[in-house]
């Protein structure tokens, strides 16, 4: 692939085109706004300027209730050979898509990979790389299309995973247009909040309602676009709610939390553990190999707390990490894996904080201990149970 086209230069359309400048690739940015099409272009992603004749692939990186028309429209013009576009509905497009002159140059695509900011400017040139990249291609699709799709998909260094357009649309009904549809829905209810309790918000209800921030046009256009699937979730999600309301209420009246209402509420978040381990580690943890490391801090108030703070700007959750009660170490010994792309940062930091970043694949270096006659021990006994318990930690015993 020697050029391409990205119409559309929002957070999506700029970040495609960043990574296909970065791999030499000569972009041509389209855009309604021209004033978003020169913000993207000031960033690294093209250039604004018409290509002298057909590209060798053109990105659609517009709401699905647009694609057909503008791939239609941009067909008509004599744009690229190929198109796809990135929309986060595809039955939709593909099947409108499908009724056009176009058809044969054009296969559905959805990279799965996006942020809460919108615009140009919140554009990543590594947005996809390690995501997976849905490609909806239809019975008319030509190999060419399909190729050079493909070849876009490999050079912003994603995934590929081939679906059937309903089948995408179901899928991503759960995975992602409801969980917006939800944090939407709590962010909303601060609205009616005193100023005492806003002042009360803290880092977990941001991590809730973060993805509420997106943008509501678009976000409108997706969920009226793949409406049915979203109902089918939402369905299952309000029995759930019925069920807990129903439990609450009865405990709210009765108290009795070991009562049949008190074990239902205890279920309910059961499952909601069971459904995230589900879904495994992170994006980031599955694409880069990862090392296991250790670290040993004292054991004043807040410093495991600090530790597992510095952890979190690396990627790394509480729930992954393992305390260790070693009775040959004064403090709390900390075990956890990370990607070895992060360990100069992660050993730069830990050492800021007057912390020893070390192999978790070796035995930890034993403290050793003089005895009252004058010999060094190997070991001391210190009473089990002193590593305090975190929510979300797991602990073990040496």
């Amino acid at each position: 692939m020697r050029t391409l086209a990205v119409v559309g230069t929002g957070l999506i359309g700029t970040s495609v085109g960043l990574a296909m400048s970065r791999r030499g690739v000569t972009v041509h940015l389209v855009d309604r706004d021209p004033s978003a099409a020169r913000t993207a272009a000031a960033l690294g992603a093209g250039v604004v300027d018409s290509p002298a004749g057909p590209v060798d692939l053109a990105v659609l990186a517009v709401p699905p209730r647009a694609v057909a028309g503008v791939l239609a429209e941009q067909h008509a013009r004599g744009l690229a050979r190929a198109y796809t576009d990135v929309a986060s509905v595809k039955a939709l497009p593909v099947r409108r898509a499908a009724d056009g002159i176009a058809a044969a140059c054009y296969v559905g695509g959805h990279p799965m990979a996006g942020r809460e900011r919108s615009g140009p400017l919140a554009a990543r040139a590594d947005l996809f790389e390690g995501r997976p990249w849905v490609l909806t291609p239809s019975p008319r699709t030509s190999q060419t299309a399909l190729n050079q799709a493909l070849e876009l998909v490999a050079l912003c260094g994603a995934t590929p995973r081939f679906m059937d357009g309903e089948a995408h649309d179901r899928a991503v009904a759960l995975t992602s247009h409801t969980p917006h549809l939800m944090a939407s829905l709590l962010a909303a209810r601060l609205l009616h909040a005193t100023p005492d309790a806003l002042r009360l918000a803290g880092q977990g209800l941001r991590d809730t309602a973060r993805i509420a921030g997106g943008d509501p046009g678009l976000w409108a256009d997706i969920l009226c676009s793949n409406a049915a699937p979203v109902v089918q979730v939402l369905r299952e999600v309000e029995k759930d709610l019925t069920e807990l309301l129903t439990a609450l209420e009865h405990l709210a009246q009765h108290g009795e939390p070991q009562s049949a209402a008190g074990r239902r509420v205890g279920e309910l978040l059961e499952r909601g553990a069971t459904g995230l381990r589900a879904i495994g580690p992170s994006p980031a943890h599955r694409s880069a190999a990862r090392r296991p490391f250790r670290v040993t801090v004292g054991e004043r108030p807040g410093e495991l707390t600090r530790l597992l703070d510095v952890l979190a700007e690396h990627d790394m959750a509480a729930h992954e990490v393992t305390t260790v009660d070693t009775p040959e170490q004064d403090g709390v010994t900390v075990e956890f894996t990370a990607p070895a792309g992060v360990l100069t940062e992660l050993r730069r930091r830990t050492a800021e904080q007057g912390w020893r970043l070390e192999d978790g694949s070796s035995p930890p270096r034993r403290r050793p201990q003089p005895s009252r006659t004058g010999r060094r021990w190997d070991e001391e006994i210190v009473p089990a149970g002193r590593v305090a318990s975190l929510p979300g930690v797991r602990t073990r015993m040496s």
